[in-house]
């Protein structure tokens, strides 16, 4: 596939974003009406499948050669499907694909939690290269493309100054639902009691995106999300990244596509937080 133009896709990327704000904020006829539970205390409402179907269908028209990654349909299935990670195949990753999350946050949106919202990313070569974060009950959009900056309501933003933990805000990752939360939650816990002894301030969002564009505009200083699903992180990546943040995996080695986990954090207490995140278990 030729080089792609990615102030054009972007262009596609907030045409997108502004049908989903419309959607979630009842503008186009449609309310919150039903709920779904998915697995152990996972759901979706209505909303979550009305945005995906509205932006998966505009994004075919805008591009029909991407391929496409909705967390509640995966590529396109009947409702209640469940999305499948790409593979590592070098023919495929040129293949450019739209990971969407249509309501990030979906607990949040239930109980009137204003941290909600869409995240709509590009990657490409297994890892992102534009993406946009719309938070339509806060009225914040972000948005950033490779290259470009990142930006909150069209205003140039960068990532938290702190120089050390001890002056750190860091915002982490939901407790793990579902057959594997007895497994996963124990070193969440671990993490936290870590944290928790020398950090400023810990905060659990409820919304990966939320983590992210909080961290690129510097409201907290990093964010810890023990998962790398990319409806959840493709867009808030490359938003932090270009927003002079490091983005990385638990391990310390860059963030990708096969990435465990998704850190994301000033470059001034990064080496900090990696040793406490080790000294918890995380990457073990």
């Amino acid at each position: 596939m030729a080089g792609l133009d990615l102030d054009e896709l972007l262009h596609v990327a907030l045409g997108a974003a502004d049908i989903a704000r419309r959607i979630l904020r009842g503008e186009s006829g449609v309310s919150l009406t039903s709920v779904t539970q998915k697995s152990d205390r996972d759901f979706a409402s209505n909303l979550d499948f009305t945005v995906e179907r509205e932006l998966r269908a505009y994004l075919r028209e805008h591009t029909p050669r991407f391929g496409f990654l909705g967390e509640e349909e995966g590529s396109g299935a009947t409702e209640g499907g469940r999305p499948e990670l790409p593979v590592t195949d070098p023919a495929a990753d040129e293949r450019p694909f739209w990971a969407l999350d249509p309501v990030d946050g979906t607990s949040n949106l239930i109980h009137g939690v204003p941290m909600c919202g869409t995240s709509l990313g590009l990657v490409h070569r297994r890892r992102p290269v534009l993406g946009v974060i719309d938070l339509p009950f806060l009225n914040e959009r972000y948005h950033a493309r490779r290259g470009g900056g990142a930006f909150l309501n069209g205003d140039p933003i960068h990532g938290g100054r702190a120089t050390s933990l001890q002056r750190a805000f860091v915002a982490v990752g939901d407790f793990a639902t579902g057959a594997a939360a007895e497994r996963q939650n124990p070193l969440r816990l671990a993490m936290v009691e870590q944290l928790a002894h020398r950090v400023e301030r810990i905060r659990m969002l409820g919304s990966a995106a939320t983590d992210l564009a909080w961290t690129a505009a510097g409201r907290v200083d990093a964010c810890v999300l023990l998962s790398n699903k990319p409806w959840d992180t493709a867009a808030g990546v490359i938003i932090a990244r270009e927003a002079g943040a490091d983005v990385v995996d638990v391990d310390g080695s860059p963030h990708d596509l096969d990435s465990q986990g998704t850190i994301a954090v000033s470059a001034a207490v990064r080496d900090e937080l990696l040793a406490l995140l080790a000294a918890a278990g995380v990457g073990h």
